[in-house]
């Protein structure tokens, strides 16, 4: 079993950064896929980015290729975000997600999942 608590949510600028976190719990993190998934009122919950156990492969929408940047640090059972050149569109709630089968883009892929947390971009 893996928990999930996302963090680093907030109120940023068009342009500006924010760093999102997901602190896991459990044994079985760093032999988990983990990914982050984001929904805007009103939509249904779009595929973020996704990495390996090892850190080392992963995989963006193309919505946020070239400006999101997913890693993971194992010792502390942590996956983070780093989300840049904000822009309004990328208004939602963000969600972290945890797999144990192979790398996805499906949401129903992934067996746990966190709270959210907001993330608000002004134009």
């Amino acid at each position: 079993q893996v928990q999930l608590v996302e963090s680093g949510g907030g109120l940023v600028q068009a342009g500006g950064s924010l760093r999102l976190s997901c602190a896991a719990s459990g044994r079985t993190f760093s032999r988990s896929v983990m990914g982050w998934f984001r929904q805007a009122p009103g939509k249904e919950r779009e595929f973020v980015a996704t990495i390996g156990w090892s850190g080392s492969s992963t995989y963006y929408a193309d919505s946020v290729k070239g400006r999101f940047t997913i890693s993971r640090d194992n010792a502390k059972n942590t996956v983070y975000l780093q989300m840049n050149t904000l822009k309004p569109e990328d208004t939602a709630v963000y969600y972290c997600a945890a797999a144990n089968g192979i790398r996805s883009t499906r949401s129903y892929d992934y067996d746990y999942w966190g709270q959210g947390t907001q993330v608000t971009v002004s134009s």
